[in-house]
């Protein structure tokens, strides 16, 4: 499936906002989204022993996560926008890769588990990059995803669309000068698919066990699901 619909990231977008992508990822959730990481590697079923592949790494908040509960674990880091990494490599070393999610730079079964947080709305086709993990996950490798969903319509809609719609871009303003990329990022939540699509999508390529669980409203979602 490629996305379409939907429009692709302005160039640098993700490199213009690194600088205070953390920062923002907590004000934007309200600290939630550290919990939410947590609940992802505890979904990944690491031990002590694992691979994982963190893809569309970012600054690094999952990989650190999992690096914390489990330090001698083998991990990948990876992601295509050298700012963000060069933000994360700030806070401390990490096993940072250069790599385009629908063209992985690693060899059939290589990862125990693959997780990634917010990066499949921003993908330009969802279903190859679902194809790729699977290609270089182990046999019973566990895929999680973490990201936005497009809630459904309930007595919140109107709350949540605002928070979405104003509330968002404005902070976004106040705390990086950066109106419009945060215009898109809303755009790019509000445009994604349902979690139950998203969990379809998964099945198609071959996933089995997919489940998922709906949080803050409705408007995140994680899913995991096993090769």
């Amino acid at each position: 499936m490629k996305n379409e619909e939907r429009p692709a990231p302005a160039s640098g977008l993700f490199a213009r906002i690194a600088p205070r992508y953390d920062l923002m990822n907590r004000l934007m959730t309200g600290f939630q989204d550290l919990r939410w990481r947590r609940l992802v590697i505890q979904l990944a079923r690491l031990n002590p022993h694992a691979s994982l592949l963190d893809l569309g790494a970012g600054t690094g908040d999952l990989t650190r996560e999992a690096l914390r509960r489990f330090p001698s674990i083998r991990v990948a880091a990876a992601d295509l926008t050298l700012e963000m990494m060069r933000v994360g490599q700030r806070r401390g070393p990490l096993p940072f890769a250069a790599a385009d999610a629908l063209r992985l730079p690693f060899a059939d079964a290589s990862f125990d588990a693959s997780v990634s947080g917010f990066l499949m709305r921003n993908v330009a086709d969802l279903h190859a990059a679902m194809q790729e993990q699977f290609r270089v996950l182990k046999r019973g490798g566990r895929i999680v995803i973490l990201d936005t969903t497009r809630p459904k319509k309930s007595i919140l809609s109107p709350l949540i669309a605002f928070h979405m719609r104003v509330v968002i871009p404005a902070l976004g303003a106040l705390v990086t000068g950066l109106r419009e990329e945060y215009n898109y990022l809303t755009a790019s939540t509000e445009n994604f698919l349902t979690a139950e699509k998203l969990a379809a999508h998964m099945a198609a390529v071959g996933f089995r066990r997919v489940g998922y669980e709906r949080l803050m409203f409705g408007a995140i979602a994680i899913h995991w699901a096993e090769k």
